[in-house]
C-alpha cells in the first residue's frame, strides 16, 4: 500500500515537473518580427468621431429676457477709432498783386540797363565839339540798330539838326532835354494807352463784361502775358475770368489755369485739341453768369505763315462777337524779334483789328526802339510791356518813364 501511494507521488512530481517546461519554452519563444514600414507614407491623422470633443452637457439654469439688465446710461462704451481719411489738397492761397500805379517807375533800373547804349550813345554823339556829316550818319545807325526803323529815324535826325544848329552851344543838360522831347514827340504822348475793359452790351441790350483777346505767335510769352495782366486787372480791383482757347497746347491750358488760381481768377478749359471758337464763346458765357468785370482769352499761337489757322483766329473773334462786342485785341510781340516782329504783326493786323501791342521781353534787348516801329506800322499804341520773369513784372506803357530810362538823369 504504501508502495503505491509512493508511485502516484512520484508520478504527480514528474508531471509537474514536464509541465513547467512546456510553460517555460512557450515564454522564451520570440514574436515574429512587425512588417516593415515605408518612410515616406504618412498615415493620415484619425479624425475625431462625432462627439468626441462635445463637453458633457451641464444643467444650468437660465435666466429670462426681464432678468436681463441694460447697461447703464451713464457707462462709458468702448468705440472704434474712426478710420483717418486722406486730405484733401489745399488750394494754394489767394495773391494780392502790387498796385500797377507807377510800376514802369518802380522797374526803371531793369529798362535803364537793356537801353543804356541807345540813350547815352545819342547824347554822346551830340556832345561832340564838331558834329559833322559822319557823327550824323552815327547818330543814324545807332538809332537804326535799336530798331527805330527807318523813316522815323530820318525824322528825328533831321529834327534834331535843324534844332542842334539853332541851339548853338550845347550843354549836356541842353542836350538831354532836347533829345528827350523829340524821343516823346517820336514815340507819341497823346495816344490811349489804357486797356480797354468796360462793360459792353449783348444783343438784347443786357451788359456783359469787357472782353479781351491776347493773340500772338508762339514763343512770344503770350499765355505768360495773359496770366500777367490777369494781375494787373485784379490789382485795379477788377473780376476776371480766363479763357484757354490755345486747345491744342495742353501745358498752355495748365499753364494759364495755374496764374488764374494764383489770383482767384476762374479759368475755362475745353477738351484737348477741341474748337478754340466753342471755347472762347464758353468763357463770355460763364463770365456773364458770374457777373465778372472781363473775359480774357488767350488765343492759339498761330504761326503767321500758316493761313488756315491763321483765319481760324478771325473766327474766334466771330463766334465771340455773338456775346457783345470784343473791346480789346492785344497783339504780344517778342522785343528781341526786332524787324521780325513787324512781319508778324502787319499779318495778324490783316486777320483782326489789332487795337494795342504789348512787348514782351524788353529788359533783355537794347532794341527799344521797336517801339515806335511797331507803332507807326500798325496805327495802334503800345500799352503794356513785359520787363522780366516775375509776376510782377507787366506793365502799363508809360512813354516818359520809357524814354527818362533811356537818357538817364
Amino acid at each position: 500500500m504504501e508502495i503505491v501511494i509512493l508511485a502516484v507521488v512520484i508520478a504527480v512530481v514528474a508531471l509537474g515537473a514536464i509541465s513547467g517546461l512546456v510553460v517555460s519554452s512557450r515564454k522564451k519563444k520570440k514574436l515574429p518580427p512587425p512588417p516593415p514600414t515605408t518612410p515616406s507614407v504618412t498615415a493620415p491623422p484619425a479624425e475625431p468621431q462625432v462627439g468626441e470633443d462635445a463637453e458633457t452637457p451641464r444643467d444650468e439654469e437660465r435666466r429670462t429676457i426681464e432678468e436681463v439688465g441694460l447697461p447703464d446710461s451713464g457707462a462709458t462704451l468702448v468705440e472704434e477709432a474712426p478710420v483717418a481719411e486722406p486730405e484733401a489738397p489745399t488750394a494754394p492761397p489767394v495773391e494780392v498783386p502790387e498796385p500797377t500805379a507807377g510800376r514802369l517807375v518802380k522797374l526803371r533800373a531793369r529798362l535803364s540797363r537793356s537801353q543804356n547804349s541807345l540813350g547815352k550813345g545819342l547824347l554822346t554823339l551830340l556832345s561832340r565839339e564838331h558834329l559833322d556829316e559822319d557823327t550824323w550818319e552815327e547818330i543814324e545807325d545807332t538809332l537804326l540798330t535799336a530798331d527805330v526803323g527807318v523813316q522815323p529815324t530820318q525824322e528825328l535826325v533831321e529834327r534834331l539838326r535843324e534844332r542842334v544848329k539853332v541851339l548853338g552851344t550845347r550843354t549836356p543838360d541842353e542836350l538831354r532835354g532836347l533829345l528827350r522831347e523829340e524821343l516823346l514827340t517820336l514815340i507819341g504822348t497823346e495816344a490811349d494807352r489804357s486797356v480797354h475793359t468796360a462793360n459792353g452790351l449783348g444783343p438784347n441790350g443786357e451788359e456783359i463784361p469787357g472782353v479781351v483777346m491776347v493773340v500772338g505767335v508762339n514763343g512770344t510769352g503770350k499765355t505768360t502775358t495773359t496770366g500777367k495782366l490777369a494781375r494787373v486787372l485784379v490789382a485795379d480791383g477788377k473780376s476776371v475770368v480766363l479763357g484757354a482757347a490755345d486747345t491744342f497746347r495742353a501745358a498752355a491750358v495748365d499753364q494759364l489755369q495755374t496764374w488764374g488760381d494764383r489770383v482767384g481768377a476762374r479759368t475755362v478749359r475745353g477738351p484737348e485739341e477741341g474748337d478754340p471758337a466753342s471755347v472762347a464763346f464758353d468763357s463770355v458765357k460763364e463770365g456773364i453768369s458770374e457777373g465778372a468785370d472781363v473775359v480774357l482769352i488767350d488765343t492759339a499761337g498761330r504761326l503767321h505763315t500758316k493761313t488756315g489757322l491763321m483765319d481760324e483766329l478771325g473766327k474766334v473773334k466771330r463766334v465771340v462777337e455773338k456775346h457783345g462786342p470784343v473791346g480789346e485785341v492785344l497783339l504780344v510781340l517778342d522785343a528781341t524779334t526786332g524787324q521780325n516782329g513787324l512781319v508778324q504783326a502787319r499779318v495778324f493786323a490783316e486777320v483782326v483789328d489789332i487795337t494795342g501791342v504789348v512787348l514782351t521781353k524788353l529788359d533783355g534787348t537794347a532794341k527799344g526802339g521797336i517801339i515806335v516801329a511797331v507803332q507807326r506800322e500798325l496805327g495802334v499804341p503800345v500799352k503794356l510791356v513785359g520787363l522780366g520773369e516775375g509776376p510782377d513784372d507787366l506793365a502799363p506803357f508809360e512813354p516818359e518813364a520809357f524814354v527818362d530810362a533811356l537818357i538817364g538823369d
